[in-house]
């Protein structure tokens, strides 16, 4: 492992000296950049595409807005692709507030905003039917951002982030933006070859460390022991659950189960919790959206109140601000009163399902601190800035569009990536909820991965063939298709396995050597034993045969 000094030494080397457009970029931040964030813009200055690896809330956007500034400086355009529409928001936002109205468009399938821009922000499946379509707002494009790159191993809509990859011209840069993996070189390794010069970077120190915890009953109890150098799983968080579960499985006089004390905390009792332990603000994930919004109307219901009173002015200030454009009829078909009545009490959901004014109020109250407990869906995790002191997990099981399906230690990770407030926290925390059937060792299985390796969920399908034969002709379409990170994986799964047979073919030529000396030959002997035995077989059945005639 090198170090950051070596590093930045061998990054010297190949790229020479800062750019005047990082240097002028450098001044855009009160703060220093990390090795690896500075290490990725002196590569896109330099001309070669990027693909940084690094934990949420570790900073990689900066790379990405590095890709903006440098777009600008030359005169040319750049996309920033993200998987949501709220996060396109988001980032539009953000931009628009550091370049302005004129240079930053935006292009969802809600909003079409200054699309001609030189910066415009848009989903990945805008950028890719924009490709299809050859569209003319292509022209000049030199930079493209692929912000939560790894979403290409979803099963769904993961297609879409190789499609783009490989049907961008040639003379455009990429950097791509990604969790942390474990095959990154891999991944790394096909950009380069369908992209040009790529340089992979990859960095794995979280900024705000991670405190894992479980709830069971009304207490926290740590995840794991800190007292030994490699963590251990809290014996006293085993024994609790298992108390429990007993309690929950406890027999009645019939033997029946019957649940008994040992249930989950409901969600007024867990904002409690942590409201004094000081461990709020805090977002809880709840894979649904009438679960999101039963969640608040219950802290409501209970009383619960997090804000001072002048919090509360602040709040009702910002939200009437925010609002005053919407005719007093739609919000009182919407609920407005409520909403700002738990908005003013600290409390907000937050999905999909909800007017984007209004989640871009609760996003803006929770950044300032004002909001202190938020029930969101899954959609938060995808590098929304809304980062929390502590992430609540009620299940490990969400529906994925067919099935309930277990978490996977990404989703996880990514989901607990958000506790933890850079330049606010010391420390950030995830406390998973306990449930009868749940178990501590599955639970820190989850949260003691680290790396997960990106797969291709690639499958051209029918439509998507047309439209490359109809746009590059066959012999192109099918190059192109050949270009797949899925087949890339394909093919080195095969060089892999013909490895493997050729080191099982010369391990049997070496068995084959060994049962040959100067006793005799094994493989005939071992033939004799065969046939003795099939013999042996035989007039066993010939006899059995002969007794019951």
């Amino acid at each position: 492992m090198t170090t950051p000094a070596e590093r930045y030494a061998a990054f010297r080397e190949k790229f020479g000296d800062d750019g005047a457009a990082f240097r002028s970029f450098r001044g855009l931040y009160d703060f220093e950049l990390d090795d690896f964030q500075a290490d990725a813009c002196r590569a896109l200055e330099a001309g070669d595409g990027v693909l940084v690896a690094a934990p949420t809330g570790s900073g990689k956007t900066v790379v990405g807005e590095f890709a903006v500034h440098l777009a600008l400086e030359q005169g040319r355009k750049c996309f920033y692709t993200t998987p949501i529409k709220a996060l396109s928001n988001q980032k539009y936002n953000d931009l628009v507030k550091r370049y302005g109205t004129t240079k930053v468009g935006l292009l969802t399938g809600d909003n079409s905003v200054n699309g001609d821009a030189p910066i415009v922000v848009m989903t990945t499946e805008v950028l890719r039917n924009m490709l299809y379509a050859g569209s003319a707002t292509l022209a000049g494009l030199g930079f493209v951002v692929m912000d939560e790159v790894h979403y290409l191993a979803d099963r769904f809509r993961g297609a879409v982030w190789e499609e783009v990859i490989i049907h961008l011209p040639e003379s455009v840069r990429l950097a791509a933006l990604s969790a942390t993996v474990s095959n990154a070189e891999e991944f790394g390794e096909w950009l380069g070859e369908v992209r040009g010069d790529t340089t992979v970077i990859v960095d794995e120190h979280r900024p705000v460390p991670l405190w894992q915890h479980m709830m069971v009953g009304n207490r926290v109890y740590d995840m794991f022991m800190s007292d030994h150098d490699t963590p251990r799983i809290n014996p006293t968080l085993m024994r609790v659950t298992r108390d429990a579960e007993r309690l929950t499985m406890g027999r009645g006089r019939r033997g029946y189960g019957r649940p008994q004390r040992s249930r989950p905390p409901d969600r007024t009792q867990v904002i409690e919790k942590l409201d004094a332990e000081g461990l709020l603000p805090a977002i809880t994930f709840i894979f649904s959206r009438a679960g999101c919004d039963a969640a608040v109307m219950q802290c409501l219901h209970a009383g619960i109140r997090l804000t001072t009173d002048r919090e509360r002015h602040e709040i009702r200030q910002i939200v009437d601000e925010r609002t005053a454009h919407l005719p007093d009829e739609d919000l009182a078909v919407l609920g407005y009163l409520e909403w700002r009545d738990c908005l003013e009490r600290g409390l907000a959901a937050h999905h999909a399902g909800m007017l984007p004014a209004f989640k871009e109020v609760v996003e803006e109250l929770f950044t300032r601190g004002l909001v202190k407990a938020v029930f969101a869906t899954e959609t938060l995790a995808l590098g929304i800035n809304m980062p929390a002191r502590s992430v609540v997990i009620e299940k490990l099981d969400k529906w994925n569009g067919e099935s309930h399906a277990d978490l996977t230690p990404g989703e996880y990770t990514q989901l607990t990536g958000r506790a933890g407030r850079r330049g606010i926290d010391v420390e950030g925390h995830a406390v998973v909820l306990w449930q009868p059937g749940m178990d501590p060792l599955s639970v820190a299985g989850l949260a003691g991965t680290r790396t997960y390796p990106l797969r291709s969920s690639f499958q051209p399908s029918y439509n998507m063939a047309v439209n490359l034969v109809g746009q590059f002709g066959r012999e192109r379409a099918r190059t192109l298709l050949e270009e797949s990170f899925a087949q890339f994986q394909a093919d080195r799964a095969v060089v892999g396995l013909a490895k493997q047979l050729r080191k099982h073919e010369e391990a049997l030529e070496g068995y084959q050597e060994a049962m040959t000396c100067h006793l005799g030959d094994f493989t005939d002997y071992a033939a004799l034993r065969r046939r003795l035995s099939d013999r042996e077989a035989e007039l066993s059945r010939q006899r059995g045969a002969a007794r019951r005639a």
